[in-house]
């Protein structure tokens, strides 16, 4: 059964199961796994941290994500499709894994990243 988010732990749950996804993923893996080279232990950390900061508001993440996917993009070429195919996995993998409030918080808050990290990463 579903349950709302809560707490740390269903974030750890939610970005460990959507990196599983995009790790495999035909359209966007590739950017993780031969661009960025991705420690995937620092970057999962500092992913909990971010979401954890963006539904519950506690301060633990420090970071510049439209630096890192400057650089990124520098390497790669990302379009929109990209950043919404990211979205979309996102999304799927919210709605397998939880329901309510914080569920639907996290996927707005994921489709403004997105459409933010579209207009300031992509030339």
């Amino acid at each position: 059964m579903k349950s709302t988010i809560r707490n740390r732990n269903d974030i750890i749950k939610l970005v460990n199961t959507f990196y599983d996804k995009v790790k495999k993923d035909a359209k966007i893996g590739y950017f993780f796994t031969e661009v960025a080279h991705v420690n995937w232990e620092d970057h999962l950390s500092k992913m909990y941290d971010f979401w954890d900061n963006i539904l519950f508001c506690n301060g633990n993440y420090t970071g510049n994500p439209i630096v890192k996917h400057k650089e990124l993009h520098q390497k790669s070429k990302m379009n929109e499709s990209h950043i919404l195919h990211w979205n979309l996995l996102f999304d799927q993998t919210v709605d397998e894994l939880f329901v309510g409030e914080k569920a639907s918080e996290v996927k707005k808050r994921a489709a403004n990243i997105a459409m933010a990290m579209m207009y300031k990463t992509i030339e």
